[in-house]
Formats: structure tokens, C-alpha cells, sequence
């Protein structure tokens, strides 16, 4: 376990002295007409290892409640209104899942918003691992999962108040079915999405209270988030060392547009190396519930086509994916594009 008070003098001193004069990569083409404030790669840093002190974020343990308090109470103090939207989910082996989806929104009042989500459970096991015998460990998700909360803090604390957005962290989304099982079910992933999307779905078929300014309601309470996004972008993997990412297959078919105008971005803001204008695969992940129910929504999410152990790459579901193989260069492509992208829309 990490010291929190030394994580927070750390991170007060990354914000006030490492971020002020952050520029991108040397290796990038230079960022031109660059909009909207510095994204603080050091600081997403530390919200990744704030994350992973809690250890493995698995579902119905110690380490998940204690890390949900936290991101909640992270989103607080950057000015978000946050709400839960909790459910008990049956997993691939019929274990009963305590699920939390956290839903931030921040600028409220803002009715033109648009959506940001990760998810933030951990892989309960290490099932694509080079070791057999870390098959059943769990993973610290440093990468696969943390990184893209870590990422959405960080735009919530520097946005400002000009853009609305609504920031979802799904729950139970890699308890899908393992390798060394002989259950093997696509349904059994991205469980918090699913619900989400299957909430989403019947909130606007059914009579709600009017929630303050426009918002839905979740569970009973105004969540803030419109019924419409003027766009909705999935990060999964956003840390990772010699991450680039390529155009996903159902982001192209869903929300094209978004597509394009992120990629455009990522050159505004001089990190067009990391977002590769070639189209890969589609992945069943959490923006493919949201897509089936009306939410067209592109998935962030890296490509490695030259790894054999993985296409997500060499840490993907094994016990590697640690602090130490977090690039903070990639949390700044990342970061920095989706600003770029955010502020050139208003």
C-alpha cells in the first residue's frame, strides 16, 4: 500500500512545477492551432498509481469499495455531480456481482454535453499471462483499466466551465468468461455497460420526474446527463508503452464523424503518430452495448499488430500490467487530443 499524504504532496508538486511548460513529444510533428488548457501527463500518472495502491480492483473485494469512495470522491473535488448507478450482475460462473457504475458531470448546467467513458474494474485473472501459473492471479489493471479513469480525472479537473461533459466509469467489464474455462461467452463482458445501456433504453421509454436542467434520471436520480451526446468516446488501454491507436471497427460503423474529427485532433495537437488512420477490427468492449442502444460512441483503445502475444499488447490480461509499463507520454497523446477535440467543438 501507498502512503496517501506522500501521493497528494506529489501530485500538488507535478500539477505546480512538471506540467506548466508540457510540450509534445519531440519525435511528433509540432502541434499547430492548439486550443483549450495543458494536459498533465504527470498528473493522469498519479491517478493511475492512486488507483493501483488500492491493489487488483476485482469485484465484491475490499480493494473495489475502497477505490469506487475514492474516484467518486475524486470527481467530487473537481466540481462534478456525481451519482451511482449500482446493480447486482450475474457473471460467466454465476457469481453475483456488487456492480457500481459512477456517472461525474461536470458544467451541469450545460445542456450541449458530451460523454467520456472507461471502465475501472480489474481482470480478476491473469489468464494471458507467458506463465501458466499466474493464470488464476489477479491483474493490477494499471493500464486495463485504471489509465482511462485516470485520464478523465484529469480533463475534470482542468476543463474549466465552457464544456458540459458527463464522465462514466462502467463496473464489471473484464469479468468476462477466462481462457482456461470452457464457458466462453461474449455477453459475459463489458456487464456494466450492458446495464447502462439497458437503463438508457428504458428511461426514455418510460415517464420520468423532469430532473434540473433537461438532465435523466438514474435510479431515481438526476444524473445530469442529457438524452442526446453530441458525442461519446470510450477509453480503454490509454497508457501503455508503444500504444498506438488505430480506427476501430464499430466506431467506424457507428459514429464515423467522431472518428474522423478525434483523429484530426490528435494531428491539431501534435500527437498524429499515436492515431493511426488505418481502420483495425471491431472488439467487443464497453462502447458496443452503448452503440446497440442508440449511443453512437468510438473507442480509443490501442492496436499492437506486431506483438504475438496480444494484439492489446504484451501486458494485456497478465501480471505485467503494472506502474512500471505506464507511459506517461501515451496519457498525454491521449489527453491532450481529447482536449484538442473537445475545445475545437465550442
Amino acid at each position: 500500500m501507498f502512503n496517501n499524504s506522500i501521493f497528494n504532496v506529489l501530485l500538488l508538486c507535478l500539477i505546480l512545477c512538471g506540467c506548466k511548460n508540457s510540450k509534445p513529444a519531440a519525435s511528433d510533428e509540432p502541434a499547430t492551432a492548439l486550443c483549450g488548457p495543458t494536459f498533465c501527463e504527470d498528473s493522469a500518472y498519479v491517478f493511475c498509481a492512486e488507483q493501483c495502491q488500492f491493489g487488483p480492483r476485482i469485484m465484491n473485494s475490499e480493494a473495489h469499495e475502497q477505490c469506487a469512495e475514492w474516484i467518486i470522491n475524486k470527481f467530487k473535488g473537481y466540481g462534478c455531480t456525481v451519482v451511482t448507478q449500482k446493480a447486482n450482475l450475474r457473471g460467466w460462473d454465476g457469481t453475483m456481482l456488487a456492480s457500481t457504475n459512477i456517472i461525474a458531470s461536470i458544467n451541469p448546467n450545460i445542456k450541449e454535453r458530451y460523454l467520456l467513458c472507461a471502465h475501472w474494474d480489474s481482470r480478476p485473472w491473469a489468464d494471458n499471462d507467458m506463465d501458466e501459473k499466474n493464470h488464476h492471479t489477479p491483474v493490477m489493471a494499471a493500464n486495463d483499466g485504471a489509465s482511462g479513469v485516470a485520464v478523465m480525472l484529469e480533463i475534470a479537473r482542468i476543463i474549466g466551465d465552457s464544456i458540459g461533459i458527463d464522465f462514466v466509469c462502467f463496473d464489471a467489464e473484464d469479468y468476462g468468461s477466462p481462457q482456461w474455462s470452457d464457458n466462453h461467452d461474449e455477453k459475459s463482458w463489458a456487464l456494466g455497460s450492458q446495464y447502462f445501456a439497458q437503463q438508457y433504453k428504458r428511461s426514455e421509454e418510460l415517464p420520468l420526474p423532469d430532473p434540473p436542467e433537461g438532465g435523466r434520471m438514474v435510479n431515481g436520480q438526476s444524473s445530469m446527463v442529457n438524452g442526446q451526446w453530441q458525442a461519446a468516446i470510450l477509453l480503454d488501454m490509454v497508457g501503455g508503452q508503444g500504444a498506438h491507436f488505430y480506427q476501430e471497427g464499430l466506431s467506424m460503423r457507428y459514429a464515423p464523424q467522431t472518428v474522423t474529427e478525434v483523429w484530426q485532433a490528435a494531428n491539431e495537437a501534435g500527437y498524429g503518430s499515436f492515431f493511426i488512420h488505418e481502420i483495425s477490427g471491431t472488439i467487443t468492449d464497453d462502447h458496443k452495448p452503448l452503440n446497440e442502444a442508440g449511443i453512437p460512441t468510438i473507442d480509443i483503445i490501442p492496436y499492437y499488430p506486431d506483438c504475438e502475444q496480444s494484439s492489446f499488447g504484451p501486458t494485456w490480461h497478465t501480471v505485467n500490467d503494472d506502474m512500471q509499463h505506464i507511459d506517461k507520454t501515451t496519457l498525454k497523446a491521449v489527453g491532450q487530443t481529447l482536449i484538442q477535440y473537445l475545445c475545437r467543438q465550442n
